[in-house]
């Protein structure tokens, strides 16, 4: 019995500290994310040159997500996610550095890569704690995530308005985050699994068919939430011709809803299970932006993107934890194959609308979103297996009750 509750408190230590990872990686992008404007201005890049820039930020997450696959295997999620946060934060001031367009790009490359590998270690490190526990707990952590977004572009936009540089605000804020991820690296929790004898890398032809549902369910949804991130404003200036204050409360209301229903997803999972928990929330989402495209007015589409955002809001953190949870696949390679087929359709999917918008209507070209929701709606039916009990799912406790909870 002694053994048991140290190995519980010790798990309940790693979940704070897992807590903190997300929160620190929610905190790192969005206080680059807020000062975009101000190093585009500081470098005299033009819109078109930005987004070739940027692009560079997107194959370096890319490239890495294999890498860090094979680091999880060999290292396991503790070593990994200690090493790439803290990686992480020092690189944050580097943007500042960065001279021209072709030295962003430079800088942008390793810090996507670097956010990317902390994104799929820390997922990975989530998976090992919720195991450990024995209790649904992915969605808080990605709730944390979402806060420290929220908080970080607070941050920014105040830096902003009081005159304080990019460089300053990067190398202050990387401080912070190094010292904070210094305090907890400590207390993740090592539980050997990267021992064991499964695969560390996936050929092809040998990821297991759930593997690629899963995967396929983080294309649509990563897709989707790319695509509103890019063009929800747009639609609702453009289309329904709302002005530009109600235009940024559109994605304003999707990320707060995505953000509070974070919290509560574990809540959620724990009495639906999985299959039904990310069936719902696909149906949810569609019938969110299917209400807010069929609107005329702006004031009346607002609560379709709220819908759309608590509706998304379970299914990414559901969606990695069961990549790692695989049979016969390390969960580091699982989580990496789930989150670089993902990361995919963020890439893709806002100038996929793009180009769908130019052939016919924006209005049309969302909908496409709505189809990306009802085929994740469809795929769920890969989440049975995954489950406690389920034919492809490794030994996991059944549902104790939420008040067990850290």
């Amino acid at each position: 019995m002694f053994v048991n509750r140290a190995a519980s408190n010790k798990a309940n230590v790693a979940w704070w500290a897992t807590v903190v990872l997300f929160f620190v990686h929610g905190l790192i992008v969005s206080s680059w994310v807020a000062r975009i404007p101000a190093v585009q201005g500081a470098l005299h890049l033009d819109n078109g040159v930005l987004g070739l820039t940027l692009l560079s930020l997107a194959i370096g997450a890319v490239c890495s997500i294999p890498l860090t696959g094979w680091l999880l295997g060999r290292y396991g999620s503790k070593v990994v996610a200690a090493a790439a946060s803290s990686l992480f934060s020092v690189w944050l001031p580097m943007i500042g550095l960065a001279f021209n367009s072709a030295s962003l790009a430079c800088v942008l490359f390793v810090f996507g890569g670097l956010a990317a590998a902390m994104d799929v270690s820390m997922n990975a490190q989530g998976v090992e704690v919720e195991n450990e526990i024995g209790t649904p707990t992915m969605s808080r952590f990605h709730a944390m995530f979402s806060l420290g977004g929220m908080i970080g572009a607070g941050l920014g936009g105040v830096a902003a308005a009081h005159g304080i540089s990019a460089q300053l605000n990067f190398l202050i804020s990387g401080a912070i985050n190094l010292a904070a991820i210094l305090t907890i690296a400590r207390l993740l929790l090592d539980t050997g699994r990267h021992l064991e004898a499964t695969e560390h890398s996936l050929p092809l032809r040998r990821i297991p068919r759930v593997l690629f549902a899963l995967s396929a369910i983080g294309f649509c949804n990563l897709l989707a939430e790319g695509a509103m991130g890019d063009w929800t404003a747009v639609y609702l200036q453009q289309v329904l011709r709302a002005g530009s204050g109600t235009a940024a409360m559109g994605y304003a209301v999707f990320s707060a809803s995505m953000a509070v229903f974070r919290f509560f997803g574990d809540i959620i999972t724990s009495r639906l299970g999985p299959l039904l928990t990310v069936r719902t929330g696909s149906l949810v989402a569609a019938g969110g932006l299917t209400w807010a495209l069929l609107m005329r007015s702006p004031e009346w589409s607002l609560p379709g993107f709220a819908a759309t955002g608590a509706g998304f809001s379970v299914i990414i953190p559901l969606v990695f934890g069961s990549g790692g949870r695989v049979k016969s696949v390390s969960p580091g390679a699982g989580i990496a194959t789930v989150t670089g087929i993902g990361y995919v359709g963020f890439i893709v999917g806002p100038p996929a609308i793009g180009f769908a918008s130019q052939l016919f209507t924006l209005r049309f070209a969302l909908g496409i979103v709505v189809g990306c929701c009802l085929l994740s709606a469809l795929l769920a039916q890969a989440m049975r297996d995954l489950q406690p009990g389920g034919v492809g799912s490794r030994n996991l406790p059944s549902r104790p009750p939420f008040e067990e909870l850290p």
